[in-house]
Order: C-alpha cells, then structure tokens, then sequence
C-alpha cells in the first residue's frame, strides 16, 4: 500500500516518490475506480505482469511435453508445392523418430509440419504470435498458444525443443535461425542441432558465413559446423537422431569417469 513517510514523500511499494513525482491518487484509487481514461492498461508496469503472465502460460502449457523439435519456414508456401510436401514428411519423420512437433502455429511450412505430425499420431504443437496480419493457427495443431510478445514466444522454442529444422523463409525464420545459432554458439544451449532443409536455398547463406565471416574473423573456426545442410527429411531427421544419440552417450562416458574417479581417489 503506497504511504506517506515525510512532507511531499511518498513509499509506493519498492519505490519512493518525491516532489512532482508523487501521484494524486493512491494504488488502490485507480484500481478500484472504472472511471476515466484506460491508459494505464498500456503502461511498462502493467506490461510486466503481462509478459510474466504469458511466460506463467506458456511454461505450465508445455511443462510435460515430451522430447520435440521445432519445424520453422515460411507461411507463404502454399499447400503443393516442393517445400510443403518436404515439411509434411519431416513432420511424420519426427513423430516416428520419438519427437513432437513445434511450430509457430501459422499456415504454409508451419501448417505442413503440423500437418505431417498430425496424421501421422504424433503430438503437434504451435505457439503463434498476435500480428496485424497474421493467420489464426492451423488446423493440425493439439497443443496451441498465441503470444503477445515475439521474446517469449521465442523463449519457449528454445526451452522445449530439443533441436530446429530450418525450411526456407523470410526474415522470420531467419530471425529464428540465427537466434538459435548464437545461443548454440554462446553455449547458452547445448546438444541443439540446427538444420537447414533445402540446399539450393540455404548454400548462399553458408558460402557467405565461411566466404566473409569466417574470413575476416567475425567467427570462430568451428562456427560454421554448427549449421547441419540437407535436401532430404530422412538425413534431416537422422542428424538430429544423431546428434541427441552422441550426446547422450558422452553423458554416459562422462558420468562412467567420474565415478572412477571417485572410486579410485576413496
């Protein structure tokens, strides 16, 4: 409750007010009075608790889904097309290999992803975004969110995939792609595999990370193996398969070490 401590002061929860800072009305006056202006629906305080909210939301919703890869692309790819019918297998490729999957909820690759792990019994998430002009989710999803905010939403990819499979698209998806490479790169995240489906789309992209960022030093070494390049949905599903399977089994080998370790130092 907000509190006057001294003339012109004023405690309001954590804060201290002074002066010309000090409102006219307390916490409680605004909040229990519906009259006047709503602005205060728009101000940086009530977005913070919308913001934990909508983390609230998405961490109960996706707390106990299984192991599961996120499927970004483009939502302008049309049902038919190469790229559609690649992501509908990629999609089933990853229910039969033990996966969810993750998209953005959206039509196009989004909707061909879904689609694939849909009919094939497979659990089928998507987290959309509120947009001007975005579609509402598809219709192949089981588990579906939709986000005010694109960093939480992105939170939650990260957080509940286990890797990213990469279809052509725009600056979304490449804003996705390269959010994933730095935090792999950063080792904020580890064991993610990224792949990227689609060679002739893809390889400019990869020629100009080893051809200029490399060059010039921009990146390490080893950067650029931390993009995984493929036409197929079985290699691209076997890579991640993979991937999971070397790193699990260097937990083990570490964890057999250790306990020698401690076996040979009693």
């Amino acid at each position: 409750m907000a509190s006057e401590t001294e003339s012109g002061t004023r405690r309001q929860g954590p804060a201290t007010l002074r002066g010309r800072a000090v409102p006219q009305t307390t916490t409680d006056q605004r909040l229990l009075d519906s009259r006047g202006p709503s602005d205060w629906l728009h101000a940086d305080p009530w977005r913070v608790l919308r913001i934990q909210a909508e983390f609230v939301e998405g961490f109960g919703l996706l707390a106990e889904l299984p192991k599961a890869v996120s499927v970004f692309g483009s939502a302008r790819i049309r049902p038919g097309s190469p790229e559609y019918d690649l992501a509908v297998e990629i999609g089933a490729r990853l229910h039969r290999a033990g996966y969810a999957v993750i998209t953005g909820g959206g039509p196009g690759i989004m909707e061909a992803a879904n689609k694939g792990c849909d009919e094939d019994g497979g659990l089928s998430v998507g987290l959309g975004i509120e947009l001007p002009f975005e579609q509402k989710l598809n219709d192949h999803i089981d588990v579906g969110l939709e986000f005010r905010y694109f960093f939480v939403r992105k939170t939650m990819f990260v957080k509940y995939s286990q890797a990213f499979i990469v279809l052509p698209g725009g600056f979304g998806t490449l804003d996705e792609l390269f959010e994933a490479v730095t935090l792999v790169q950063t080792g904020k995240i580890t064991r993610f595999p990224i792949v990227l489906v689609g060679r002739e789309f893809w390889q400019p992209l990869v020629d100009w990370i080893n051809g200029t960022l490399l060059t010039r030093g921009l990146v390490s070494t080893d950067d650029p193996r931390l993009l995984h390049l493929t036409d197929t949905p079985e290699e691209a599903v076997q890579i991640v398969v993979d991937a999971h399977a070397k790193a699990e089994q260097a937990i083990i080998e570490a964890r057999a070490q250790a306990e020698t370790a401690a076996e040979e130092s009693s």
